[in-house]
C-alpha cells in the first residue's frame, strides 16, 4: 500500500479526550485521526513509545483509511467491561456503564496499591458478572503472579501477569489458571515467540499495536491458541476497527475488550450501544461537530504531525 505522507497529513485531525477515571495512568487520550478514502483511520500510539514502536500504530491508520475492510462473518461482537484500577467501592458505578456484559476485565498489579486491593476490587466485580479476567499489564514477579492466582479467586484468565515470555511460561506452568499474552504479542519482533514457548493459552490481539487489520489476521492464523481482541486505549474510530478485526476471525471463543469506549467522558462519535453486552459491527464516522470541540491545541497538534513524519519512514 503506498501513501502519499501529505495526503495523510492533509485529511489529519488531531483530538484530547477526557477521560471518566485514570487509565493506564492517564486522564486524557490524545489520539489523531485520518479522514480516508476508504473510511477513518486512527493514530495513537501511546506518548511515551519510541517512533519505531508508533510506526506499527501508524501503518495500521493508514490500513484503515486507505484500504476496505475485510468483509464480516458476524455482525455483533460480544464484549467485557473494563475495570480500572478503582477502589471496590466504585466498582458498581463503573460496571453500570457496560449494560448487560457478562464477562470484565479488572486492572490490577496498579503502582501504590496492593494485592489485598486487588482482592477487593475483583471480589467487588465478581458480585455483578459471572466471568472475570484480570490484566496486570507485566507488573508482577513470577512470585507474586503465582501468588495473586491463588488470591484472587476464579478467573477465566490471568493476562500478561509478567513482563517476559520465560516469565509467562513459569506462571502457567504454576498455576490452574489460563495465561494470556498481551505486551508479549504486541511489544515483541516476533510475535509468535510466546506462543512456540508454550507460554500462553490465550493471545490478546490489538489491531494498533500489531500494524493493521491484515497483521491481526495474519497473526491469528498462525496460532492454534484462542484469540482476543482488545482495544488500546482507542476512540470510536479505533472500536470500529477492532470489532471488524474480530467480525472477521473465523472463531471466538471469548469476549473481546472492545468496550473501553465508556472510559471515556467524550468522544469523535456516538459511542455504541451494548446490547445484552454485543456491540455491532460497521464503520464509525466522527462529528464534525465533535472534532471540533475536542480538538487539541496548536502545539499537541504540531506534535503530532511531527510523530507521524518521523513514523512514516520506519513503516514496514
Amino acid at each position: 500500500m503506498s501513501v502519499v505522507l501529505d495526503d495523510v497529513l492533509d485529511r489529519l485531525h488531531v483530538v484530547s479526550l477526557p477521560m471518566r477515571v485514570r487509565f493506564r495512568g492517564i486522564t486524557t487520550r490524545e489520539v489523531a485521526l485520518i479522514d480516508g478514502p476508504s473510511g477513518w483511520g486512527e493514530f495513537g500510539a501511546f506518548l511515551e513509545y519510541d517512533d519505531a514502536e508508533a510506526a506499527h500504530w501508524l501503518a495500521a491508520a493508514l490500513d484503515s483509511a486507505y484500504r476496505m475492510p475485510p468483509p464480516p462473518l458476524r455482525m455483533r461482537i460480544e464484549v467485557n467491561a473494563t475495570v480500572p484500577a478503582v477502589p471496590a467501592e466504585q466498582v458498581p458505578e463503573i460496571m453500570a456503564r457496560f449494560p448487560g456484559a457478562r464477562t470484565a476485565k479488572v486492572k490490577v498489579a496498579e503502582p501504590g496499591q496492593s494485592l489485598d486491593d486487588d482482592v477487593s476490587r475483583v471480589d467487588a466485580v465478581r458480585a455483578l458478572v459471572p466471568t472475570v479476567r484480570v490484566d496486570a499489564n507485566g507488573a508482577w514477579t513470577v512470585e507474586q503472579a503465582v501468588a495473586a492466582a491463588r488470591a484472587l479467586g476464579p478467573l477465566e484468565y490471568l493476562e500478561q501477569p509478567c513482563a517476559t515470555v520465560e516469565e509467562l511460561a513459569q506462571v502457567r506452568r504454576q498455576v490452574d489458571v489460563p495465561v494470556a499474552a498481551d505486551e508479549s504479542i504486541r511489544k515483541a519482533g516476533d510475535p509468535l515467540a510466546v506462543v512456540r514457548a508454550g507460554a500462553a493459552d490465550i493471545a490478546v490481539l490489538k489491531v494498533a499495536p500489531l500494524g493493521g487489520i491484515s497483521a491481526l489476521l495474519t497473526i491469528a492464523g498462525q496460532i492454534d491458541i484462542p484469540v482476543v481482541v482488545s482495544s488500546a486505549l482507542d476512540s470510536a474510530v479505533g472500536i470500529a476497527t477492532g470489532l471488524s478485526a474480530a467480525s472477521a476471525l473465523p472463531e471466538l471463543r471469548h469476549a473481546c475488550g472492545l468496550g473501553t469506549g465508556r472510559l471515556f467522558v467524550e468522544d469523535v462519535a456516538e459511542p455504541l450501544a451494548a446490547v445484552d453486552g454485543y456491540l455491532p459491527v460497521g464503520p464509525v464516522t466522527p462529528d464534525p461537530a465533535r472534532l471540533q470541540a475536542l480538538a487539541a491545541p496548536p502545539q499537541r497538534r504540531q506534535w503530532w504531525i511531527d510523530r507521524v513524519k518521523a513514523c512514516y519512514p520506519l513503516m514496514s
